[in-house]
């Protein structure tokens, strides 16, 4: 078995990715049957401890970001996220390289008749069970793994942690995992283990209530970033920020400034919430994690995709902001790093998203309006889009995929404008990919092509 065949093989599982989830229960995730697929293959998931990160927003920063600080600890460490931008290999890395296509292959093929012997796995499912095998057979020291959806009943949630990190919480999802922040907050709270410290992001009041409530119930030490932790930003520039870090007594030495070559304010939020979970993991005899250690974990971190600058003059940037909230938040770091800049809106999402929330927070503060498309199967009509944003006061042009998109948004660029591209992780793949073709981006070209959607072919 190949690469390319490995990954047919994969997406003709059953597949949430690509189409929506009709519900959300123990009758339909089933967490016995990753239990038992890990069981056939030796547990490997209890070979190395793990720090477990679920969250609405910032889940997949605070994974690059802890990931990051145990590599520069030394440590050799595994980093299990989703979804991909360009490679499906990027859910699974170690010390930053994904895994490869030889090795997945191989994996997959071996796995085969224990995937079969099991009815209704799905991919992530068996993802996860890859992950977990591939990190136990190359030894990491450590495994940091990202929720894929909620919490209580991900796949991921099999692994009992070192530590739990909850990232900040908004409304999302909320066909499946609850309409109020404080349901939503029991399902990611659902990665709480008995006894196991638990780290949360600051969060609106019905959440703390929730996440605090069942930490309490788990005896889990809780440690609220915000409250426990706090941070004031520093020095901002296109390259990243400085920001200082109060941390408390316990943890003093670990108070300072720090460079992180991530912009966007809420960057600054996830790292004092990864550097609080790396602080809960050290507490239980990780000597090797000091400020020197932090400093420069944080400094290498890498997370392409988050309000990215793909070029200076003009803009353009792109951020997978996916939610209102998120939204919200991305407008007003943009006005922090770019002030005085006029915007192109160059938008596309799922259609199982809140796009008119989205719309809501976007469109007032933009110049133009471009809708499109993803690649993906989920992504919502570009002329639902223009309706939506006609319903809101604002018209938008029409393009028929996110590469004739930022065409037509280079083509209305006036002096003083620039680009931004965000709704959506697949479109920020595909306007990724669209650059790449002509402006060097610094991953592998030929895996530009590798869309979970559409496997690339021989």
């Amino acid at each position: 078995m190949d690469y390319h065949r490995a990954l047919r093989y994969l997406y003709g599982l059953v597949d949430y990715e690509k189409k929506r989830i009709e519900r959300y229960s123990p009758d339909e995730f089933k967490l016995d049957r990753v239990e038992l697929l890990l069981e056939k293959l030796g547990h490997p998931h209890r070979a190395y401890p793990t720090l477990h990160i679920a969250g609405t927003k910032g889940k997949g920063s605070v994974s690059a970001m802890l990931a990051a600080i145990a590599q520069a600890g030394g440590l050799k460490t595994g980093l299990y996220t989703s979804p991909h931008l360009h490679t499906y290999r990027e859910r699974i890395q170690i010390n930053g390289e994904p895994i490869s296509r030889r090795d997945l292959a191989a994996l997959v093929e071996e796995l085969q008749p224990v995937i079969e012997s099991i009815p209704d796995l799905t991919v992530f499912e068996v993802t996860t069970a890859l992950g977990f095998l591939y990190f136990a057979r190359q030894k990491v020291d450590v495994a940091v793994i990202e929720v894929g959806l909620g919490g209580r009943l991900d796949a991921t949630n099999v692994v009992r942690p070192e530590v739990s990190v909850i990232t900040s919480l908004s409304l999302d999802h909320t066909y499946i995992l609850g309409d109020t922040i404080e349901q939503i907050a029991f399902e990611k709270g659902g990665i709480i283990k008995p006894g196991v410290p638990v780290v949360s992001a600051p969060q609106q009041p019905g959440a703390v209530e929730v996440l605090q409530r069942l930490a309490d119930e788990r005896r889990a030490p809780f440690t609220l970033v915000g409250q426990d932790w706090r941070w004031e930003a520093g020095c901002r520039s296109y390259e990243g920020q400085t920001f200082s870090l109060i941390a408390p007594a316990r943890d003093a030495d670990l108070s300072g400034e720090y460079w992180l070559p991530l912009l966007g304010h809420f960057q600054l939020q996830n790292a004092a919430v990864a550097v609080a979970a790396a602080a809960q993991w050290r507490a239980q005899g990780q000597t090797w994690l000091t400020r020197a250690t932090v400093r420069s974990g944080l400094a290498q971190v890498s997370w392409p995709g988050r309000m990215e600058i793909l070029n200076r003059a003009p803009l353009l940037v792109v951020d997978c902001a996916h939610n209102p909230y998120s939204a919200q938040v991305l407008m007003e770091s943009l006005r922090a790093w770019f002030p005085g800049t006029r915007w192109i809106l160059l938008f596309g999402a799922s259609m199982d998203k809140e796009i008119a929330g989205m719309l809501r927070e976007l469109l007032p503060q933009v110049e133009h309006v471009i809708v499109t498309r993803s690649y993906h199967p989920r992504a919502a009509a570009p002329y639902t889009l223009a309706d939506l944003c006609a319903e809101l006061g604002k018209g938008a042009e029409i393009a028929v995929n996110p590469s004739r998109a930022l065409e037509q948004a280079q083509a209305r660029l006036q002096p003083g404008w620039g680009i931004i591209a965000t709704g959506s992780i697949f479109l920020v793949a595909d306007v990724r990919a669209a650059w790449a073709k002509d402006h060097p981006l610094p991953l592998p070209q030929e895996d530009w092509v590798d869309q979970p959607w559409e496997p690339a072919h021989p």
